[in-house]
């Protein structure tokens, strides 16, 4: 923004205006991206700028930063051409739909936060993920299709926290370490959520965490559930 006002101001006195003092910061979304926003070395910052839509990115772009603003819809074509993405930051919009195939060019994406928006269903995640936050949504166990995360296997860190959620994600990745699904209305669970019914010698040794509490389940009705985790869950037990 302070890059911004002193273009403005250097125009103004160059038309031989000495009028105008202090130039406000501008909302023009039609400027383009890197005026609009902070482009520096592969990141892009994007954050309380009041855009509805995600700009254009310039080429070989990294890391994405748009929190904080207005952006409803995402669509295929918004990454279509920047296959170089790494970290994807959308936290604090109002997002509502993600369309089919949106992520699905982005192979080298490690990091998404979708948190705070106002998703109902799961877009389809791209391959190399190793965190994902859709944490303060409205997503119900409908929305997440059965194989979600299966085929994630570098997802370590799961939030999925303040959601509409009736049960725990099927199909959980071996390669995760932290599981949040506090404050759902999950009321389910059974042997094979994180452990193998039919295997008792199984351990999931990566999971160090999985919080539950606010749910209204009694754990301690479901403790074969936990029979191969290192640390039980958190949440209500009696």
């Amino acid at each position: 923004k302070d890059g911004i006002n002193v273009s403005l101001d250097t125009s103004l006195r160059l038309q031989g205006d000495d009028s105008e003092g202090n130039v406000p910061p501008t909302k023009d979304t039609n400027l383009p991206t890197c005026l609009l926003c902070v482009c520096l070395s592969g990141s892009v910052y994007c954050e309380e700028i009041d855009i509805e839509a995600v700009p254009p990115l310039p080429k070989e772009t990294a890391y994405l930063y748009a929190r904080f603003n207005k952006i409803k819809r995402i669509a295929v074509s918004d990454f279509a051409d920047i296959t170089t993405l790494r970290r994807i930051d959308f936290s604090g919009n109002r997002i509502e739909e993600i369309e089919d195939g949106a992520f699905s060019k982005l192979l080298l994406l490690e990091e998404l936060s979708l948190a705070e928006n106002r998703l109902i269903k799961l877009p389809v995640l791209p391959p190399k993920l190793t965190t994902f936050n859709a944490n303060q949504n409205r997503i119900k166990s409908r929305g997440i299709k059965a194989n979600a995360f299966k085929k994630l296997t570098n997802l370590a860190y799961l939030y999925l926290g303040h959601n509409a959620l009736e049960s725990v994600p099927l199909n959980l990745p071996e390669s995760l370490r932290i599981l949040h699904l506090q404050y759902n209305n999950i009321t389910t669970i059974t042997d094979d959520t994180f452990c193998k019914s039919n295997n008792t010698r199984y351990i999931r040794t990566r999971m160090d965490e999985i919080r539950m509490e606010g749910n209204p389940i009694l754990l301690a009705k479901h403790v074969n559930a936990f029979s191969c985790l290192r640390t039980l869950p958190v949440g209500t037990y009696y």
